[in-house]
């Protein structure tokens, strides 16, 4: 059986086991995270160690960026089979803060992005969302002080806001997005997926191809709006409440009238049911 990784809870234990890592100057890869982990999580936690020595995964269910109608109290917990799964991949260590440790009392500095924070998507439906993550990440960054910091690319606003972020801000720290994990019918991984129900889970697939079947009229030539109708058609078809369905500049996220604008990145978010899933494929 694998030995677990060491767990600390407190700033100064952290700082602590982080001079540990680094007593001979080892390279340190974090990947930040809000538990319940799947295996898109496991690929993001293999592909850190692949880009440093020493692996560091964060699991901290940030409240800052649940709104008071959204999921935080219900969000899944599975701290047993995280640990179980970190120590599998032989983490290095596991950065487990509580509330009260990352926002203190009287904590009052927030951090407000803009840019692709901006863009439209995510923000539109979520406006309390960017800057609870930048906030949170931007903690974890100056916590951990990595190297390198994996994010997976299903959440695409969400990387390229703290791409953004860490390079505006001089935070040292190389962001690194990691390809989306999917199930074999193309179903991105989500921690979220367990809320659908047996039904539900046949028809969440639609949104990836949905996604696929516009990226291939886009490629042939068809017009961006007329290619981006259909998508939605076969969406809303399908039976999802839609929030959108954009394709967007891959590095900006600003809307763009032609593949010949690009690098094109298709991004989606919709209901089913009362589970909220988001994907995203480029072109």
């Amino acid at each position: 059986m694998p030995r677990s990784p060491m767990v600390v809870r407190t700033v100064p234990a952290l700082r602590r086991a982080l001079e540990a890592l680094r007593a001979r100057k080892a390279t340190v890869a974090l990947v930040p995270t809000m538990g319940a982990l799947h295996e898109g999580h496991v690929s993001l936690v293999r592909l850190a160690k692949r880009r440093a020595q020493k692996v560091v995964v964060s699991i901290f269910v940030n409240p800052t960026q649940f709104a008071p109608t959204e999921d935080f109290g219900s969000y899944p917990r599975t701290w047993k089979a995280d640990v179980a799964k970190l120590a599998a991949e032989k983490v290095d260590l596991i950065w487990n803060p509580d509330v009260k440790a990352m926002y203190p009392e009287g904590f009052a500095t927030r951090v407000v992005p803009e840019g692709p924070a901006i863009a439209g998507l995510e923000d539109r439906f979520r406006p309390h969302f960017f800057g609870g993550v930048a906030t949170v990440v931007g903690k974890l960054f100056t916590q951990c002080r990595p190297d390198v910091a994996i994010f997976g690319e299903k959440d695409f606003q969400q990387l390229r806001v703290v791409t953004q972020m860490a390079g505006d801000l001089d935070l040292g720290v190389r962001v690194v997005g990691s390809r989306t994990v999917r199930e074999c019918d193309g179903l991105a991984m989500s921690s979220r997926n367990v809320y659908l129900s047996p039904e539900e889970r046949q028809t969440a697939p639609v949104l990836h191809r949905a996604m696929k079947e516009t990226a291939k009229r886009l490629k042939s030539g068809e017009g961006f709006e007329s290619a981006v109708a259909a998508g939605r058609e076969l969406i809303t078809g399908a039976g999802f409440v839609l929030d959108y369905f954009e394709a967007r500049h891959a590095a900006t996220l600003a809307p763009i009238a032609s593949v010949k604008d690009g690098p094109v990145r298709i991004l989606v978010a919709a209901k089913l049911g009362k589970t909220r899933l988001i994907d995203n494929i480029g072109i």
